[in-house]
């Protein structure tokens, strides 16, 4: 279905974005940039998933030359973030760099999905940079034990009014939840993640306080885990996150699992409830991963 106020190919674009990109993609506002063409729509904002927050850049077509490629506009605290620059390039040096702007077709509609994909892979990696390049002893070490974990995504933050410091998305577990749930309706994978926070310091000090420490988890999978009932483990004195999240994972492995379990007893009993209101007798997958058997026996209380 075409977005009211944008031109077909703007449309189909936007469409193809929301469609296939693998997080929770969301468009905050749209607006227009031109007179001539009175309510067209071609510029928005994009919420785009990060580090277990939300980034926000600005993508400007032109109605008024709707065969050039867009513009994107990034957050005031990435000004030194320059994704397709080109160092070293000598004068009079033509050779063209190959990106997803180069590249662009205003007719085909995964062009848009491509750009965004590009500039986020860059922005991760111009992240890591950042985050690198930190004067903290404490900070290098924690990256130099877990940066070989894949998934994992960094972001330092700073400003005038508030203190530095970094924050880590960690992706927990190499389990396939999906598969694990019979009947299972999310179309995104869904996934467990630690969020740690680091304040910006100059020297190593084992005794320091430990960092900021939250579960997070995609929204679907709330409904069959509550996260935020898990009890984190305690961070010891001295301890890393290389201790540390071995523990973490043990623990929510086991918890995930009984969550599991109990979803098939949960199917078992709605299966069970056939020879009472007979069949043919269907449950919502995401209605029983929410429901307990306490509410399902009131049910059939109510029935008898």
């Amino acid at each position: 279905m075409p977005f009211n106020g944008f031109s077909p190919l703007i449309s189909s674009q936007l469409q193809y974005l929301l469609n296939h990109f693998p997080h929770t993609i969301q468009i905050e506002q749209a607006w227009s940039g031109t007179r001539y063409f009175p309510g067209s729509l071609d510029r928005f904002t994009l919420l785009i998933p990060y580090c277990l927050d939300y980034i926000k850049w600005d993508i400007i077509y032109n109605a008024e030359f709707p065969l050039a490629a867009p513009d994107v506009i990034f957050g005031p605290e990435d000004d030194g973030f320059h994704p397709f620059l080109v160092v070293g390039r000598e004068e009079g040096d033509s050779r063209l760099v190959k990106n997803s702007l180069t590249d662009w077709n205003n007719k085909d509609p995964s062009r848009l999905l491509a750009l965004v994909m590009e500039l986020r892979d860059k922005y991760r990696s111009y992240q890591e940079r950042r985050v690198g390049e930190v004067d903290d002893d404490r900070l290098k070490f924690e990256i130099s034990t877990i940066i070989s974990r894949e998934g994992i995504e960094m972001h330092m933050s700073s400003g005038v009014e508030k203190p530095g410091e970094v924050k880590f998305a960690v992706p927990l577990m190499d389990m396939n939840i999906n598969k694990m749930v019979l009947g299972c309706p999310w179309s995104h994978p869904q996934k467990i993640y630690l969020q740690v926070i680091y304040p910006v310091g100059r020297k190593y000090a084992p005794a320091i306080s430990a960092p900021r420490l939250k579960l997070m988890c995609t929204p679907e999978l709330k409904a069959l885990f509550s996260i935020d009932e898990v009890k984190l483990p305690a961070w010891l004195d001295g301890m890393c996150m290389a201790e540390y999240l071995p523990h973490l994972e043990e623990l929510l492995q086991r918890q995930v699992l009984e969550a599991v379990t109990l979803i098939d007893v949960r199917r078992q009993f709605i299966e069970a409830l056939s020879p009472v209101i007979g069949r043919p007798l269907e449950a919502d997958p995401v209605c029983i991963l929410g429901t307990s058997l306490d509410t399902f026996q009131s049910i059939t209380n109510e029935w008898h």
